[in-house]
């Protein structure tokens, strides 16, 4: 959530920044029920000083063994009536500001590449070698499903489709990626927590998933209970309401979880293959910090999950999303993107986001500096990685031309073997 002090102050900056994202925001009606609102909370004030005035004036009458005056009386009854009402407005008329303000999308990092599609987007850095075949590299869900460790069409019988059901060796595949890149991220100071599915609607509205994509969620009606899309929202939500020490900052959580989507805006890309689910595991990287090191902490989370893929041995790249291309709740956002030579390009593994004060202002999650300030904390946070995404990684660059799969180095302590082979 945008600060309203920043929008009242300075609309047309924040007009023009919303303009980089390609949003065209009309700040009109926000301005005006903030100037009726800060009007109406002066006159209640006002009315509830002469009503208590009254009120201490009948007492005084009452205590003395005087009768108030009818028109006294009937007077503080008016003002008394009036409070109620404008009370009453005002909460209504709150609730059409916070509706508003939660549909704007944060503000871009001045360091954000203007741009309006993903083809405005610069590269960073690559990273690792890109492998070359002496044969035709196959797409992951041709190899994955002749070594029988994925089979969709099973899946689509059980779920519909988007849905994957792996087998075997692809089950252990799925297990390693995930104890390899906690275990690798707990090494770097992240604290693993394993939080819940199911969160409720404010813990989605923390986060920026409500009220903007509520399309893109699976909901249980019944308990008004919403399954997450990522880790994040779950483990953001860990401080919300909080004050948060600054000696402890950063607070780094690294999490394992399933993740559902609908994809509702993706209808006809990606049916195929594992990379654009219904249902998918992810290990997310989430950081707490001061407003000064948020810049800082974005470039090590990014670090972070590249280091996984490297140690996959697997080429990726770093690429710094224009303001166009940026998500909702994001100031500024790098998506590490991986070589998938059995579709002959790359795709994005991970986004690592700074999103500064945007959602510790819904969550309200505060810093308590050591000379007694109070300010918004900045949260960040990353995909470390995305597992599908991985898997199918591994699949196309690991790829035999007898159909098997070598599994990397650092993965084979969990798998227990080195090698996928056709049965």
């Amino acid at each position: 959530m945008l600060d309203i002090n920043l929008i009242r102050e300075n609309p047309k900056a924040v007009i023009k920044a919303l303009e980089a994202r390609g949003q065209k925001i009309v700040l009109d009606d926000l301005l005006n029920w903030d100037t009726e609102r800060r009007d109406l909370i002066t006159e209640i004030e006002t009315l509830r000083e002469k009503r208590n005035k009254s009120a201490e004036e009948i007492a005084k009458l009452k205590k003395d063994g005087k009768n108030a005056p009818e028109k006294l009386v009937k007077e503080m009854d008016a003002v008394r009536e009036s409070v109620k009402e404008k009370e009453k407005y005002l909460v209504t008329l709150e609730q059409k500001i916070e509706d508003f303000a939660l549909r704007l999308p944060n503000i871009p990092d001045e360091t954000t590449p203007a741009g309006k599609t993903p083809a405005d987007n610069k590269l960073v850095r690559e990273s690792g070698k890109l492998p070359s075949f002496s044969f035709t590299p196959k797409p992951h869900w041709e190899v994955g499903e002749k070594l029988k460790i994925l089979d969709f069409e099973t899946a689509s019988k059980l779920s519909g489709t988007r849905f994957a059901l792996l087998k075997d060796e692809g089950c252990a595949l799925e297990r390693a990626l995930i104890s390899y890149f906690i275990d690798l991220h707990k090494a770097s100071g992240y604290r693993e927590v394993l939080a819940p599915y199911l969160v409720n609607k404010q813990s989605m509205i923390g986060t920026g998933q409500l009220p903007k994509f509520e399309v893109e969620l699976f909901r249980c009606n019944e308990d008004d209970l919403y399954l997450i899309p990522t880790a994040e929202v779950s483990v953001t939500n860990i401080h919300r309401d909080e004050f948060l020490k600054e000696q402890d900052l950063p607070i780094k959580y690294v999490s394992y979880s399933a993740c559902f989507r609908r994809e509702a805006g993706s209808y006809g890309k990606d049916t195929r293959g594992l990379i654009r689910n219904h249902q998918f595991n992810k290990v997310e990287l989430v950081k707490f910090a001061k407003a000064e090191d948020s810049a800082k902490e974005l470039e090590e989370l990014t670090e972070d999950a590249a280091k996984v893929l490297a140690g996959l041995g697997l080429a990726y790249r770093v690429v710094a999303l224009c303001t166009g291309d940026i998500g909702f709740s994001a100031s500024k956002t790098y998506d590490l993107e991986v070589w998938m030579p059995g579709e002959k390009r790359w795709r994005e593994i991970s986004s690592c986001s700074n999103f500064k004060d945007f959602q510790a202002r819904r969550m309200n999650i505060k810093v308590r500096y050591a000379d007694g300030r109070k300010d918004f904390c900045h949260t960040l946070n990353g995909s470390g990685v995305a597992i599908g995404r991985t898997f199918a990684a591994i699949l196309e660059n690991f790829q035999e031309e007898d159909g098997s799969v070598i599994i990397p180095e650092a993965l084979r302590k969990y798998t227990g073997f080195d090698k996928i082979a056709n049965k």
